[in-house]
């Protein structure tokens, strides 16, 4: 089947504040990049619906939901929401669009969740907040739109579900949704010693999580050395019904929130290797704090899914989107040239090294069964 693509203007002029990491446009310029490059499949990408209240207390506390709601009409967070749900606290500002941002991120996510339960391919990069919590914000994150996506695939019947994230930092409120159901197995490739400090290579979340804490400095070898040794050994072990792939961009070698180091190669390699694994696959965002890093790797996320190739120049429409892109940190006052004219970064190979090889051997231990019941895997 064709990927389908799923978007959404809010992402455009929504900002966490000057001040944010957040306040940079990512979805809006991938998607630009998309359909400046020709590669808007037809009828263009399928808006994201905003989840309703009701949809969301699939997983979030109705409380906590009415609070998100009372801060967007307010734009204030009271002492009580503050310390209570973390609105306005902790990272999580409150901003014009504080509940219909997230709910879009999350009905985006559901409704692709919902267009695969038979099978097929979707792209969503407004998705991918892997941190919120039932009752409260955290990590930027204020709805938890991948477990909800999960939630939706377990509902229409799917028993075996594989969940990979290769953000920055750990898919902590993932793996705890999960902790203690076995038909969702998670998988995360994170910075070690990063925040949330969760993700310890030894917790398993009683058997269905595997977790891949790499040091700083994590090149794009040392991702391959993964993929190759634990991401897809595991993957053909479990034989999932379905996939789902965090793509946070922050573990880019030039992304101000973390020290790794790998070029957009590796995430497109990552998304390459699993898509043929299972029948049904949904790619989300995530993180990523650097706008030309970010759109440049999303969109490149959505040329390997269809196969297109990436042009080594990018053509004056392509070109003008991320020359029109702006920048707050230091590395936004002299940027490179090839992030204007270039989608594909230079490779950024290195030496596999113990630790990383470690943590690969680690996974293949103890694994569940192989998957041998329930809907069919093809």
């Amino acid at each position: 089947m064709t990927p389908l693509l799923i978007g959404s203007e809010i992402y455009r002029h929504s900002s966490y504040g000057p001040k944010h990491p957040l306040a940079i446009p990512r979805v809006s310029t991938a998607l630009d990049l998309i359909e400046a490059l020709g590669w808007l499949p037809p009828g263009g990408w399928i808006e994201a619906p905003m989840a309703s209240p009701a949809e969301l207390a699939r997983f979030h506390e109705p409380a906590y939901i009415a609070a998100l709601q009372r801060a967007e009409a307010t734009q204030r967070a009271s002492p009580e929401d503050q310390a209570r749900f973390h609105i306005g606290a902790h990272g999580n500002p409150v901003y014009r669009e504080v509940f219909s941002r997230p709910a879009t991120s999350a009905g985006g996510c559901m409704l692709a969740a919902r267009l695969t339960a038979g099978g097929g391919t979707i792209y969503c990069p407004g998705g991918g907040t892997h941190h919120g919590q039932p009752d409260r914000a955290s990590g930027f994150c204020y709805l938890n739109d991948p477990v909800l996506g999960l939630l939706t695939w377990l509902d229409a019947g799917l028993e075996n579900i594989l969940y990979v994230d290769i953000d920055a930092h750990h898919g902590d409120g993932v793996q705890d949704a999960f902790r203690d159901d076995p038909r969702v197995f998670t998988l995360s490739v994170h910075e070690e010693g990063r925040w949330p400090h969760t993700g310890a290579a030894e917790d398993r979340a009683g058997g269905a999580a595997r977790n891949l804490p790499v040091p700083a400095g994590f090149n794009d070898s040392e991702m391959l050395w993964l993929l190759h040794q634990a991401i897809l050994p595991l993957a053909r072990h479990l034989r999932p019904q379905a996939i789902m792939l965090q793509c946070g961009a922050d573990a880019l070698e030039e992304d101000p929130l973390s020290r790794l180091a790998l070029s957009n190669n590796a995430h497109w390699g990552v998304v390459r290797a699993l898509m043929g694994l299972t029948p049904r696959f949904l790619v989300l965002g995530g993180g990523g704090y650097n706008p030309w890093t970010v759109g440049r790797c999303w969109a490149g996320v959505w040329a390997t899914l269809n196969g297109f190739a990436i042009p080594e120049h990018l053509p004056p429409p392509a070109e003008q989107v991320l020359r029109g892109l702006r920048f707050g940190r230091a590395a936004g006052r002299n940027p490179p040239e090839h992030w204007f004219t270039t989608l594909r970064d230079a490779p950024r190979p290195g030496v596999v090294r113990a630790a990383v090889q470690r943590v690969a051997a680690a996974t293949l231990r103890d694994l569940p069964p192989p998957y041998t019941s329930g809907p069919s895997a093809r």
